[in-house]
């Protein structure tokens, strides 16, 4: 079952950043990962546990999963969608290898 996820470009986050909106975003990198740095306002859960802390996950109309490469972000968005039916899920397509904005 392939599921659709939207998919969202690292400059569109980064302009929509600058221009002062609040995004929630989800960074599922591991711990090694996010130890050179995150973006701005991003919350880390690693993917391994989206299970266990989904009730972290604010609800809203826009969740934003990020990865190094867009490719674990994209699990984690059809994890999410299918097994705890949380909508308006994007993933950063590239990851954090396309992004050359702000880090934390």
């Amino acid at each position: 079952m392939s599921l659709d996820i939207q998919v969202i470009t690292p400059e569109e986050i980064k302009q929509r950043l600058a221009s002062g909106e609040r995004l929630n975003m989800i960074d599922v990198r591991e711990d090694e990962e996010v130890a050179f740095g995150m973006i701005p306002g991003a919350k880390h859960i690693p993917l391994g546990e989206l299970p266990d802390r989904l009730d972290e996950i604010e609800r809203s109309d826009e969740i934003i999963m990020i990865c190094r490469s867009g490719n674990r972000s994209g699990k984690a968005c059809q994890y999410l969608q299918a097994a705890a039916g949380i909508n308006g899920l994007k993933n950063m397509v590239g990851g954090m290898l396309e992004w050359d904005g702000p880090t934390t």
